[in-house]
Formats: C-alpha cells, structure tokens, sequence
C-alpha cells in the first residue's frame, strides 16, 4: 500500500515472540494512521488496566507522510494508558527512529508484556532483538544514546527513556537524539515498568509511494513556499522563543505557578537573548524550519531549548536567566522527565512553601533549589517525593486549599499559558483528549482578536475546528503543524501531498471525520475507565476561576464559572456528547463506532 510500510510489529516481551499483522483496510480509511492507530488499538486491547501493569501496551505509530520527503514528515506518535491520568495518553516526537522504523518495514508497534530484565530492542528489518540494558540502565539518556550508537552505528534511530522513567516518575517522557522528547502523560514510565530502556531501529526498504515524480515536485513547491514565507527568517533566528515576549504582551505567560501573566525579567530569556547567545538549531528529520535553539547553558554544556520549556522551568519560578534556565532544560533531557510537568510540580511545591503548608522554605527564583528539586524528584528523595507523582496527587495529600493552584487538567499538568483572560483556550486545555495540553488546540491570538466572542457558541466551534484539524490530519498523517501555522502550507497543499503519496482521496471533509472518530473513542477510553466521569473533568484548573490577574489589562480578571459551564454545554451539543461529556449513541453510530 503507497504510503505504509506494511504492517504491525507485535512484540510480546514477557514469551519473547514477535508477530506481524496486516493493517485492517476499513482501520486505515477510518483512522489514516499515528494518533488514529493507537486509540483504535488502545481501545480494542486495552481495558480497564493498570498502566503500570504487564497488561498494559505502549503503541508506536508512523502515518502515511512518516519518513517521506515531505515538510515536516519526520515524526511519531506514542501511546498507553497513562500512569499520571489514569486515561488516554500520548505525544508525538520528531526523531529519525520515525524513519529508521517505517524503513525497517513497519507503521505500528505494539509493546505488551515485560521483559524479565533491563532490556532494549533491536530492531532491524525484519528481525527483532531483545538484548540486555546491562551497561546502558542507570546511565542518562545523552550517555546512553552515544553507548547504542558506539555499538550500532549512527545509521539508525533510538527512543529511549532515562533514570524518570526507570524510577515510574508518571511524567518520564520518551527521549530521542539528546533533546527531543515525547509522550508527556508518562509515556517513558510506561516503558520503565516493562524494563525497557531504548529501542533501536535500522532499517534500509524504500517507503512506496503512488507517484513519486510528482512528490519530488510538490516537495519542492513546498520548501520554496516556506522559504519566501515573510516569517521564515524571524523564525530561524528565534523558533518558539519567539513566544516569550508575545506571551508576556498578551498576559499568558506564566509567572510563579500561573499566578501571574507576565514576567518583569522576561527581556532576559525571551529569543532576543537567544539570537544573541544561540550556537546552532536543531529539528526533526525533514524540516527546513528546525524550531530547536541551541545555546550553552552556565555549565558550558549544549542544550536545546524551546518556548514551553524556557517558560516553565524560567518565569514560572521566576527564574530568568537563559543560562541557568538552560541547566535546568538540560537536566530534565537527561533524567527523562517532561519540563512542563516538572515546572508546575516545582512551582507547586514553591506556592505551597510561600504558604506554609511545608515546613521548607523555597523562594521564586532560587535556582539552586531548582536544581536540586529536579535530582529529588527523579530518584523520589527528600522534598522530592512529595511532588514526584505530580500535581494532583499532591494537592489531595496536601490539602489546604492546594488544589485550587495545583495547575492541572484531569491529572497532566497545563502548558505554558495562563488564562485568566482567555476562557476559549481554557476550553481547549479543558477537553484536551490527553489532559492539560495545548497540541489540539490553541486559541489565544483568535481570542485576543475576537475577545467578545470568548464565551460564545463561535468559541466552542473554533476549539472544534482546531480539534478536528490537529487530531484528524497531524496526528494521523504525521506532520508537523508548525509548517501550516509558520511556513504557509495550507491543509489543501497537504491533502494534495497525501493524495500523491496514497493515491487515496483526501479533503476537508474527510478529515474532519477521521478528527471526531478520533476524539470520540479517545473520549469513549477515558469514560470507560473512569466509571465517575462526569464534565468537571473538562474544567480547567480552579485557579482560573477563583484568582484573578493583579495587574495589567487584564487587571482582576478571571474566568466566569457559569459563562465557562455554558460554554462547555455548548462544546458538547456541537460534538454530540451528553450533558456529562460522553458520547451519544447516535454519535458513536454516525462515526461507524457502534
């Protein structure tokens, strides 16, 4: 089939057998590919588990574009039942094991069992290897990539997990080529538990193509486009960093544990600084537009950086050194751990110390307690381990009112955006089908233009609209959104791109459909392992409803609860859910998932 490599590796780890299976035609028109493979597979073989148990399955998924000379085609997804939400959880990742995997012959694999030791995979066309982590368990993942690398060869791709992931810190993170990472709802622990710290994948098959004269032109069409983008230059100087002095202009930057939207120091770590301290960029596979800025951290040591991890290791503990900032990004590369998690876990702890709901002091901005938090946290000692299991779990055990500033939707920490003036990206965080993430949707500049409608019926139809794009075309196909939103390719020069590789017809329509298939039986696994479910776990963290800005133009704002209530009843008449957020029958059979 044009555009897939050919199949589903299953690997059994606890009897060590590995099967092959065909992709089911009516799967691949219904699903397309990544996001849509896992949650179909999640849903069918996965039920009502514990994530760290044997029973669980870690799904790694390519898409159709995966891997192909295509903008921004060189990702992955990876999925489980998540350790930290207790739901659905994924994340994609842009590495070259994305490629070396489609090369070695295969669009899914499907992890199950536990290996009875430490172990890696190798897997190499055709063959699979399971081969004791003697040597590489305990090391970090920059050491432990070079130690593969010296073994196999730099000709192959590596996901690996570090000391987070060994020790089931619930938001360890899959890492790839020192510095990229994925799967932020643990998705590393995951691994961890069934004592697997690397993957390998070499692979040499070329991935068939419908027409690949006419991909060879349409590529280059693309890059040309991105290239004469007016942003394209801004964007290579800066990446994502750009983000910080926007953020910190529209008040949602988050500053002490999203107490605030503005950081005074931002002038020191937004990508001013960047441009003058980077020394080189870093992407994924096939992108003209690397996003990753590299800079030397006051260790002299390289680290990649981006917006979400400079603001929430940087203004959200108020910290604004770029440097130190950089120490703490490179640490958490190292350990596994997602940054995101990690900076609202520390501001946490720091709100809760300025409350003296613990006897410790930690002060805003004191980077060596930072520092020494991240060690804690990963082994589970000292301050550590009252945080390590995230912020949910901490605010029940501390109580106090904590659980109105533990920064968290349905259990995975909120991205780097405080809402106090946006309830339309509250909305967003809130029915994000893996937690408090902002990949499916992003709504601030479409709000900062439109604020009147904000809690309007056109709000909850723009989270719908960015929903079905996102989760309906990038994460099934697989590509990176940046190359739509910065570079100027439009969903129908994609759909043309698709259809070139496929020879499968692909159109707006089309994808909107696959999008709420998706959203509707990822939402269907939450219901059905959480028989409590009910819609306040699309709420967004109570802070936003119960604060307010100190300062500002958005001065004592804050969310209205009754307006965002409305605005959720209005999300679930346009998606065809019931009052509590679950789907409806006549939904389910509309979407053929009776």
């Amino acid at each position: 089939m044009s555009g897939y490599a050919g199949g589903i590796l299953r690997i059994n780890l606890s009897t060590e057998q590995f099967t092959m299976e065909d992709i089911p035609e009516r799967t691949i028109s219904d699903f397309i590919g990544g996001r849509g493979f896992a949650i179909k597979i999640l849903w069918d073989e996965v039920k009502c588990v514990d994530a760290f148990s044997d029973k669980n399955k870690i799904v790694l998924a390519t898409g159709p574009l995966t891997g192909l000379p295509i903008p921004g085609s060189g990702k992955m997804v990876i999925a489980s039942k998540s350790p930290l939400t207790g739901g659905y959880g994924d994340g994609n990742i842009g590495t070259r094991a994305a490629i070396y995997m489609k090369k070695a012959g295969y669009d899914v694999i499907i992890i199950e069992g536990k290996a009875i030791k430490p172990s890696y995979l190798l897997i190499e066309d055709g063959r699979v290897k399971i081969l004791s982590a003697k040597g590489i368990w305990g090391k970090n993942t920059f050491e432990a990539q070079d130690l593969l690398e010296e073994k196999h060869g730099k000709k192959c791709g590596t996901l690996l997990i570090g000391r987070a992931g060994e020790n089931l810190i619930p938001y360890a993170v899959v890492m790839s080529q020192k510095g990229r990472a994925g799967g932020r709802p643990g998705m590393g622990a995951v691994l961890g538990a069934k004592n697997i710290k690397a993957i390998v994948f070499k692979g040499y098959h070329d991935i068939p193509v419908f027409d690949e004269e006419k991909l060879d032109i349409l590529y280059k069409d693309a890059n040309r486009t991105i290239r004469k983008n007016p942003n394209y230059n801004d964007w290579l100087q800066q990446g994502t960093m750009a983000g910080i002095d926007w953020a910190n202009g529209l008040e949602c930057l988050p500053t002490n544990n999203f107490r605030h939207g503005t950081f005074s120091n931002s002038n020191q770590c937004d990508g001013n600084v960047v441009v003058r301290e980077k020394i080189g960029r870093k992407g994924c596979p096939n992108c003209i537009m690397k996003c990753g800025m590299i800079i030397e951290d006051n260790r002299q040591k390289r680290v990649e950086i981006d917006y979400e991890n400079v603001a929430m290791l940087g203004p959200n503990l108020g910290i604004a050194d770029l440097k130190k900032i950089g120490v703490l990004n490179r640490l958490a590369d190292e350990y596994g751990i997602d940054t995101i998690s990690l900076g609202n876990s520390i501001g946490f702890l720091m709100e809760a110390s300025e409350k003296k709901i613990i006897d410790t002091e930690l002060r805003w901005g004191d980077f060596d307690a930072c520092e020494m938090l991240i060690h804690e946290i990963v082994e589970r000692k000292g301050l550590g381990r009252l945080i390590c299991d995230g912020v949910k779990k901490a605010s029940k055990k501390f109580g106090k009112g904590s659980e109105i500033w533990a920064m968290h939707v349905k259990g995975l920490e909120v991205s780097a955006y405080t809402c106090y003036g946006y309830p339309t990206m509250a909305l967003c965080f809130g029915t994000s089908p893996i937690g408090g993430a902002h990949k499916d949707g992003l709504t601030i500049d479409w709000e900062a233009e439109y604020s009147h409608r904000s809690y309007g019926k056109e709000a909850a139809e723009e989270v719908i609209r960015q929903q079905r794009i996102r989760s309906g075309f990038y994460e099934t196909a697989i590509v990176c959104r940046f190359q739509e939103t910065q570079g100027g390719i439009d969903l129908d020069r994609y759909c043309d791109l698709f259809e070139t590789v496929t020879g499968r017809t692909l159109n707006i329509n089309k994808i909107k459909e696959v999008g709420d298939r998706i959203f509707n039986l990822i939402r269907c696994f939450w219901a059905r392992d959480n028989e409590n479910w009910d819609r306040h776990m699309d709420y967004p963290p109570w802070r936003w409803f119960e604060g307010a800005l100190s300062n500002g133009r958005f001065k004592e704002r804050k969310i209205d609860k009754k307006k965002y209530d409305k605005l959720l009843s209005s999300y679930y008449d346009l998606r065809g859910w019931n009052n509590r957020g679950i789907p409806k029958k006549e939904t389910l059979d509309a979407l053929n998932l009776s």
